[in-house]
């Protein structure tokens, strides 16, 4: 009997020792398959990142994420193709986990002491230019000029939040393809940069007609509520003035900070609308319910934005992640890039554009005439 219950034991702790064996192979394989998809979407990263770098470009708004997507492109419609079979569960990777965990991160830039130095009034402007943007961007994409809905809440979301960093973050939910998230990541591009060179001129003309009140730092909270990209929204104000400049930067992280509740209501309200087609669908006898598909990482950063906001975390380390945090989402984007063909884009037509140009123009002039009225209305 002792000698049977021994034999059971050696057995049981064999087959353990197999078992743990063969994950560790799985996990050496699983590991080795997403290496050269992850080598690449780092290398393009490091070099959009170098090149961000560059007075020029940086002057012009180019950030490291934009470039990003632009080198991916190129990559993904020249040589890639030759060893994408390789590559694809990396870059695959590169999209989806690094990006979750980059706009996790992306939390360390903002803390909600931000706030306070903006006033109330502050955050009622960015809520009010962020839901008026994103549904502006549904209304007029979906029933107007007859985009896909994924298309026009993608460009609704850059518009409406903190650019590129804001399509990414949305594209999970709403389940969008590689080229309707190059596409509205293009949007930004185009708009912003030429934000960049606008919004000095805007100021000069609201000197004289004053539509914005609180000279350079009332236009610097108008900049920081409607521009697309933070780097956009520092190279336009900087160019006003520093308080202009400092405003504006607070304007825009409050509005990126808006990003995780954004994204739990946009959740919310797509698992809805599924309930309500599926029900539609079934004669609108019982009214269903879709799968409401939570965007966990919109929690993480609400979290590392409390965290941050305690000061507990040392200036040095806060810095390098916040430089490791940019390292993945240029490798996101990188990703996104080489995924994303040419054919694709060229597919999706003109109306993307007029729908990011209508956007544009209700920023310019719905969000000053809210800069106006909000101060104004609160007192």
């Amino acid at each position: 009997m002792a000698h049977l219950t021994e034999s059971r034991l050696l057995s049981g702790a064999h087959w353990s020792a197999s078992a743990r064996s063969a994950q560790g192979t799985d996990l050496r394989g699983h590991a080795l398959r997403l290496l050269p998809g992850l080598c690449l979407s780092a290398v393009l990263a490091a070099a959009a990142m170098a090149l961000g770098r560059i007075d020029w470009l940086a002057a012009h708004g180019l950030s490291a994420l934009t470039l990003a997507i632009v080198l991916g492109m190129l990559v993904g419609n020249t040589v890639y193709p030759r060893f994408a079979a390789a590559s694809g569960p990396g870059v695959q990777a590169s999209k989806q986990q690094l990006l979750r965990l980059g706009i996790v991160l992306y939390g360390l830039r903002l803390t909600t002491q931000d706030i306070g130095q903006m006033g109330w009034a502050g955050v009622v402007v960015d809520a009010l230019v962020l839901c008026s943007t994103f549904g502006l961007a549904c209304w007029i994409g979906v029933r107007w000029l007859g985009l896909e809905r994924e298309s026009a809440m993608l460009i609704g979301a850059g518009s409406s939040i903190c650019g590129a960093a804001a399509v990414l973050a949305t594209e999970p939910v709403v389940k969008a393809r590689a080229e309707q998230v190059t596409v509205a990541v293009a949007t930004v591009v185009v708009f912003g940069t030429l934000s960049i060179f606008l919004y000095p001129a805007l100021f000069q003309l609201n000197q004289a007609w004053g539509v914005i009140p609180g000279g350079a730092k009332g236009f610097g909270q108008y900049a920081g509520s409607t521009i697309h990209e933070v780097a956009q929204v520092v190279a336009a104000a900087q160019s006003i003035g520093p308080e202009a400049a400092d405003t504006a930067v607070i304007a825009k992280m409050v509005r990126v900070m808006m990003l995780a509740p954004f994204l739990l209501l946009l959740s919310g309200w797509m698992a809805r609308a599924a309930g309500g087609r599926a029900a539609k669908g079934a004669g609108g006898a019982v009214a269903g319910k879709g799968k409401i598909t939570v965007p966990w990482f919109a929690f993480g950063f609400l979290a590392v934005v409390l965290l941050n906001s305690q000061q507990w975390l040392p200036a040095p380390f806060v810095h390098l992640v916040t430089e490791i945090d940019t390292g993945l989402l240029a490798m996101a984007m990188a990703a996104l890039g080489l995924s994303t063909h040419f054919g694709a884009i060229r597919k999706a037509g003109a109306k993307p554009l007029l729908l990011a140009l209508i956007l544009f123009g209700w920023l310019l002039a719905g969000g000053a005439l809210i800069n106006h009225w909000v101060p104004v209305v609160l007192g």
